[in-house]
């Protein structure tokens, strides 16, 4: 399938909030998430199938010309498989209705894209580590998704709600402004939305195409070099000479401290135990979420640090990283060589009475 390309003076761009749904709507955000997963295990075991049964059909002897089949991987040959089976898996017969067509086809386009990955490692044609077969994903360990490209998706214009095909219209934990006045003022399009579960919160990631109109800088022939550290964040200094620095934020320390305390807390709680099969407690879930909360809030504090530096130097539109400093480094004056231990003892050399040849002993001295 072909890529989407951006109209000149455009840039793809992504707006994300979290949301805040009700009891319903958190359950249908689960059972489209769901659905995505189990129309990925569908179409992984559809291919999948159709190996183990050439392979056995090998081990008897059958020739060539009368193996199965190989069953194709694109999207649109496992579309249409699973519209045809969908009706009669009993998988899927009874609830597939309850869900968007989207959650099945972000499904499917996983498993397309996977297998797409495994036929070009395989062929030398895709560079990176060499990708294995695509595998079935676990209940319990996948990651909760859902896209959508169809249908009604759009920012509400009190700012803050939006609507997504059958999930119908929730409610956003912050201001979605930022992307309604540009959709209001005609300079963005939306193009799809992605809803995902992270550490104990859903959130929604339009993807949108901006118009981005050309900036031009104060100076232009300026030159920043950045140099980030612990104690100060970031010394900034441009080629005229200025010098600009950026304290490190403690909000991080805090939180870091906080996540510490309810690490504790869940390791205090009876967890669960793969080796005997012990399923965890009500208070290691309940503690557990609350950790993960924290986790998500020392990610997000990590990620907005470096972003700070380009409010301080808007004209030179810099983006922050770390490289050499223009600032001249303090010099230091050479650590004194350690001081010169005479040995009390080692072997030297003196001469034999008898023979007159030196001969090699171990003489003590005294110390000085």
């Amino acid at each position: 399938m072909k890529k989407f390309q951006a109209q000149p003076g455009f840039v793809v761009q992504a707006f994300r909030f979290a949301l805040d749904p009700n009891a319903a709507q958190e359950a249908a955000l689960h059972s489209h998430c769901g659905a995505a997963r189990a129309a990925y295990n569908w179409a992984v075991g559809w291919v999948t199938a159709s190996w183990w049964q050439r392979k056995a059909e090998e081990s008897y002897g059958v020739p060539a010309a009368g193996l199965t089949e190989w069953r194709p991987w694109s999207l649109p040959a496992l579309r249409k498989a699973f519209n045809q089976a969908k009706h009669t898996d009993p998988r899927f017969a009874s609830w597939w209705e309850e869900n968007s067509k989207e959650a099945y086809s972000t499904g499917l386009a996983g498993a397309a894209a996977a297998f797409d990955n495994y036929a070009k490692s395989k062929q030398g044609k895709r560079k990176g580590a060499r990708m294995g077969a695509p595998r079935f994903k676990s209940k319990r360990k996948a990651r909760l998704a859902c896209r959508f490209t169809t249908g009604t998706i759009r920012v509400e214009r009190d700012g803050r709600h939006v609507t997504l095909p059958r999930l119908g219209t929730i409610r956003t934990h912050e201001p979605t402004v930022k992307l309604l006045a540009r959709v209001q003022a005609g300079s963005a399009r939306i193009l799809s939305a992605t809803v995902r579960h992270e550490r104990g919160r859903w959130f929604v990631a339009f993807q949108a195409e901006v118009k981005r109109d050309l900036v031009r800088v104060a100076r232009p022939g300026a030159a920043v070099g950045i140099d980030l550290g612990i104690k100060t964040l970031a010394v900034m200094a441009d080629s005229i000479g200025e010098i600009r620095t950026v304290d490190n934020p403690r909000h991080l320390d805090a939180a870091l401290r906080q996540l510490r305390r309810t690490s504790r807390v869940v390791s205090r709680r009876q967890g669960p135990d793969r080796r005997t099969g012990r399923k965890p407690s009500k208070r290691w879930e309940k503690a557990n979420t609350h950790r993960n909360r924290v986790h998500h809030r020392v990610a997000n504090l990590r990620a907005r640090q470096p972003a700070r530096l380009v409010p301080e130097w808007p004209e030179t539109r810099t983006p922050p990283r770390r490289c050499r400093s223009l600032v001249e480094p303090t010099v230091r004056p050479a650590p004194p060589a350690p001081a010169t231990r005479r040995r009390r003892g080692g072997p030297v050399a003196r001469p034999c009475r008898t023979s007159g040849r030196k001969k090699r002993e171990t003489v003590l001295k005294p110390s000085p």
